[in-house]
């Protein structure tokens, strides 16, 4: 049996699920940056719990559809509480993606802004809305292997998928990522990532609200306003993605306050951290894991260069060149072998000392003509081509469906007989894309990933 980073030092998961619950020494200490305190966001945690428990549903459920830090706060807090509403945690704010909630989840709250594009049916609940009764909410705990958070993923990845989480999951990664970075009350943190991304939700709600730390309410995505912010409000922790990182290599970045810098969602590019770690001091923590598997493992680039050093909590094993991990993050609708290992789509190698390094997806590997081709070896080679700044490669299907033929959008000012000459001058002939398209920039989702349904959009059809 694992031991979790709940049940260390004597204390059981309902324990700490209870702490998690409980005020801060300093209750009219501000959370989000110039507004909630951590007083106002438990008084917002009673009035959602009580409109849940007023609905006359038996099982009611909220739908999470804000970018406001200290609601968001309020929203866990309300769901761990004993008999608290089930949270909903979509891939987007889009009427598309709610509108996809709806049909697999039926929720019974909207938590939001009016100003959102809601589809018909549920309430909207927004900070006007919450009543903030007198009473606090209950010492008693929601059962920690029961799920409270259902994380909804999709739109850049196809067909969505539905994550459970426990409050197993999501503390005992919390408290562990809090611990072992050392944060403080006296960190504010800075992201450029939403908190409807588990890493968004974990790094800039719920890591912070477990330090008693402070956070900056907005999300700031243009490199003049990442660097204004952390100048100005002297932000400790950045919380950002690769795509940001990039955009960040420019004269006025420096070190300001910062004092940690983290990155996921994609490698990050190991020219970009070093240029962020010459211009600040900070070597950027890239954290790797995935929405059903939680945090795996993380690196210091400049430090530990390819080597990823797995969380401590995490077991991991290396089977048929396919990466098994178990841990308490894993999300408990995972499949797992006899012993509790989850096998990722990752494949790696062991590299000594307890570390391993990552070797692409399984699912990257594909049959051109009959041949075997690593879509991730040709996306590094096209980066390779003097002028390419990124590139995204695909296998898309051939008309008659049987086949697969390589297509790639590449991010750069040449023109496509350039590029092609360029990638055909360092592969073989059949690892060669067949379909190439420019662009200035590749779609991102605002999350910080590749946007697949826009690029491949632009593949089939020629057209930005």
């Amino acid at each position: 049996m694992l031991t979790s980073p709940l049940e260390k030092g004597g204390m059981t998961n309902s324990d700490r699920c209870r702490e998690f619950l409980s005020l801060p020494a300093d209750q009219d200490r501000e959370f989000v940056l110039g507004g909630c305190t951590y007083r106002e966001i438990h008084r917002l945690a009673a009035g959602l719990y009580h409109i849940a428990k007023a609905s006359n549903v038996s099982k009611p459920t909220i739908c999470l559809c804000s970018d406001d830090k200290a609601l968001l706060a309020a929203a866990l807090i309300a769901s761990l509480s004993s008999g608290g509403p089930l949270l909903i945690l979509p891939y987007g704010r889009s009427r598309q993606a709610l509108e996809e909630v709806m049909e697999a989840l039926s929720p019974t709250f909207f938590l939001g802004d009016d100003s959102g594009d809601f589809p018909p049916g549920p309430r909207v609940i927004d900070t006007a809305s919450i009543p903030l009764p007198g009473a606090a909410l209950t010492d008693s705990v929601r059962d920690p292997d029961k799920p409270f958070l259902i994380l909804f993923t999709g739109g850049s990845t196809g067909k969505p998928a539905i994550w459970p989480k426990t409050p197993r999951n999501m503390l005992a990664e919390a408290r562990y990522q809090s611990d072992t970075f050392g944060i403080t009350k006296d960190d504010l943190f800075l992201s450029t990532v939403p908190p409807y991304h588990i890493y968004g939700l974990l790094f800039s709600v719920l890591i912070p609200l477990i330090s008693s730390a402070r956070v900056l309410p907005g999300i700031y995505t243009f490199p003049k306003e990442i660097l204004l912010a952390a100048e100005e409000h002297k932000a400790t922790v950045l919380v950002s993605v690769p795509v940001h990182f990039r955009v960040l290599k420019n004269d006025a970045l420096q070190r300001f306050q910062l004092r940690m810098a983290f990155s996921s969602a994609g490698m990050l590019d190991g020219e970009d951290a070093l240029y962020f770690q010459e211009k600040t001091g900070v070597d950027v923590i890239e954290v790797y894991g995935s929405t059903e598997t939680g945090g795996v493992a993380t690196r210091r680039r400049f430090l530990d260069q390819e080597s990823w050093i797995p969380m401590a909590p995490v077991n991991w094993r290396i089977r048929d060149g396919s990466l098994c991990v178990r841990s308490d993050f894993l999300s408990p609708t995972l499949p797992r072998d006899g012993e509790g290992f989850f096998v990722t789509a990752d494949c790696a190698d062991p590299d000594g000392e307890g570390r391993f390094i990552l070797r692409g997806r399984a699912d990257d590997i594909v049959k051109i003509g009959g041949k075997r081709v690593d879509m991730a070896t040709v996306q590094a080679k096209l980066k390779l081509i003097p002028g390419v700044y990124d590139a995204v490669v695909m296998a898309l299907p051939v008309r008659t469906g049987r086949q697969n033929e390589l297509a790639a959008l590449v991010a750069t000012r040449l023109d496509i007989g350039d590029v092609r000459r360029g990638i055909a001058g360092i592969s073989e002939a059949y690892a060669v894309p067949k379909r190439l398209a420019v662009v200035e920039e590749i779609p991102m989702t605002r999350s910080g990933k590749y946007d697949r349904t826009e690029i491949e959009r632009i593949l089939k059809t020629g057209k930005n």
